[in-house]
C-alpha cells in the first residue's frame, strides 16, 4: 500500500529539458484526493492502471503545459507508471506546439502524440523493471525532444535568468537586455514558455518558496528570501498555485525509494 518510486538521472543531453524522471506505483486502500501545487514545468505522465480523477476528468496518460494554478487529483485504483518533468523548452520540443496552446490545461497525451503515446504506454506496459522503464522511457524522449527544432535562444536566455534569480528579475531588465519591447518578449514567452514572463516569475517564485518550506525554513524567512510584499502576498499566492496556505506547506515525507520498487 502507498506510494513507492525510483528516480532517474537523465542523460547529459536531455538535462535542459527533462527536469524529472521517475518509475512510481500507487495502490491505496481508499480513493486519495490531492492537491498538486503548480510548478515551473510541464508534467507528463505516462500510466498503465485505474484512471485518475484530474480537475474532474478521468485520464490514464496525460500532460499539458505550465500553469498557474494548483490542480486536484484523485487516485481510486492502482496505478503505475512513468511520470516526467520537463522544462518549457522539453515540453515545446516534444509536443511540437506553441505552449501557449496548453497553459492551464491538463488533457491525454493522446491529443498531442497519438502515435508515439501508444508506441510509448505499451512499451513500457510489457516491463516490470522499474530500471528498464526508466531507461526506455527516457531513450523515447531523447528521440522526439532531441530532433525537434532547438529553442529560441533568447526566450532561453530570459528563462535562464528568471530561474537563476529566483523569479525576483524584472520583465523590463530581461526586455532591455535583449533589446525587445515589451509586446514582443510576451509573444515569444506564449510561444515557447506559455505563460507570460511575469506570470513565469510569479511561478517560478512559488517554487522556490515551496522548497524552502519543505526544507524548515521560517514563514518569514521565506517570506523575506524570496521577496514577497508582506505575508499575506505569499498567502494569496500559496493559496492561488498550491491550494494551501505556507503553513499548512511541510517537509515533505519520505517515500520508499527504487529497491522497494522493484520487490
Amino acid at each position: 500500500m502507498g506510494l513507492t518510486m525510483a528516480e532517474g538521472v537523465p542523460r547529459a543531453a536531455l538535462r535542459p529539458y527533462v527536469t524529472r524522471l521517475c518509475a512510481y506505483r500507487e495502490r491505496y486502500d481508499r480513493p486519495l484526493t490531492r492537491t498538486e501545487a503548480a510548478v515551473p514545468g510541464a508534467v507528463l505522465i505516462l500510466a498503465f492502471g485505474a484512471p485518475m480523477e484530474v480537475g474532474g476528468a478521468r485520464l490514464t496518460s496525460f500532460t499539458g503545459g505550465l500553469g498557474d494554478r494548483y490542480t486536484v487529483t484523485r487516485i481510486s485504483g492502482p496505478t503505475e507508471g512513468v511520470e516526467v518533468v520537463l522544462t518549457p523548452f522539453g515540453a515545446r520540443r516534444l509536443f511540437g506546439v506553441p505552449m501557449r496552446e496548453l497553459t492551464n490545461l491538463v488533457l491525454p497525451v493522446d491529443d498531442l502524440l497519438p502515435a508515439w503515446s501508444r508506441t510509448a504506454g505499451e512499451r513500457l506496459a510489457a516491463l516490470a523493471s522499474p530500471t528498464e522503464r526508466l531507461a526506455l522511457a527516457e531513450s523515447l524522449l531523447a528521440a522526439r525532444i532531441l530532433t525537434a527544432p532547438p529553442p529560441d535562444p533568447p526566450v532561453l536566455w530570459a528563462w535562464e535568468r528568471l530561474v537563476a534569480s529566483g523569479g525576483s528579475v524584472s520583465v523590463a531588465s530581461l526586455a532591455g537586455s535583449l533589446g525587445w519591447s515589451h509586446r514582443h518578449l510576451v509573444a515569444r514567452f506564449h510561444d515557447q514558455v506559455g505563460l507570460t514572463p511575469k506570470a513565469s516569475a510569479r511561478v517560478i517564485r512559488f517554487d522556490r518558496a515551496m522548497g524552502l518550506l519543505r526544507e524548515g525554513l521560517s514563514l518569514s524567512d521565506v517570506a523575506a528570501s524570496c521577496g514577497f510584499y508582506d505575508q499575506p502576498h505569499m498567502n494569496r499566492e500559496f493559496r492561488a498555485m498550491a491550494g494551501a496556505t505556507p503553513g499548512q506547506i511541510r517537509p515533505r515525507p519520505q517515500l520508499s525509494r527504487g529497491a522497494d520498487l522493484a520487490s
